[in-house]
């Protein structure tokens, strides 16, 4: 068994502590993060070969966005997309040589900004486009591939606390639901999260710090793990730790984690 975790940790030097509880509470045996906040220098390589996780790739920039992938099993890095088409560091692909070649793509999507329109946001024409190149590039993959990461958006009506109020708010509405429909259509990807929690069960990723995140309970799914038919089929378990959402100086993401069978 090979278990799998995506989490949007908002800045791993701050998060250390709470990554290191849950790397040894969970014991995933690879763990992608998207926002490490931080150059690739700055990377605290030396805390997690401590943990055991003595492989990495990681794309990081000064301040903002960065992805990176930690594991226990031997891998090496694949690719490095430039989807925003600005230098960010938002994506960092591996393949695992042991496990048959299994490609692993760390995404962290744009945000989108605060309007949903275009024209008057560059953000979210920004986010739309992102999502445009990737479903390009999906249309061209011919290996098993796990996709995984803070997508910013909630696809389903229950994947979010209140679909009406939503509607007109950035991460679900309409247009990023049917961008977001084209990239999954383009591979046939299996989205996992639902596959083991089928809808509508309640199924959360996000609280905002703005709003207190279990007494109201207003979450959005946003953090995804899609997988290859094939690779689908080899999924076992799915889990959202929840509870770290509560843990001290928590992320406003919490981790997902599938288990395969590989």
């Amino acid at each position: 068994m090979v278990k799998i975790t995506t989490w949007n940790i908002n800045s791993v030097r701050l998060r250390m502590p709470i990554v290191e509880r849950y790397l040894k509470e969970h014991a995933p045996d690879v763990l992608c993060l998207q926002e490490i906040k931080c150059q690739e220098q700055q990377f605290p390589y030396k805390a997690f070969a401590e943990l055991g996780y003595e492989h990495t790739a990681v794309h990081g920039q000064k301040g903002y966005h960065g992805v990176a992938t930690v594991s226990r099993i031997p891998m090496q890095e694949f690719s490095r997309h430039d989807w925003q088409d600005n230098g960010e560091a938002r994506h960092v692909g591996v393949e695992f040589p042991s496990l048959d070649g299994l490609v692993l793509e760390n995404v962290y999507i744009p945000a989108g900004g605060d309007i949903p329109d275009r024209e008057k946001n560059m953000k979210f024409g920004q986010k739309l486009d992102f999502l445009e190149r990737m479903t390009r590039w999906a249309e061209k993959i011919d290996r098993p591939t796990l996709l995984v990461g803070d997508f910013n958006i909630a696809p389903l009506d229950c994947d979010v606390y209140d679909h009406k109020a939503l509607l007109k708010v950035v991460s679900h509405t309409p247009l990023e639901v049917e961008t977001l429909g084209l990239l999954q259509g383009a591979h046939d990807w299996v989205d996992l999260g639902r596959k083991h929690i089928p809808a509508p069960q309640r199924n959360y990723s996000w609280w905002s710090y703005r709003t207190y995140w279990q007494g109201k309970d207003r979450g959005r799914r946003l953090d995804h793990m899609w997988a290859s038919p094939d690779l689908a089929a080899q999924s076992v378990a799915h889990s959202i730790a929840e509870d770290t959402r509560d843990w001290e100086k928590p992320s406003d993401h919490v981790p997902l984690m599938t288990e395969f069978d590989l």
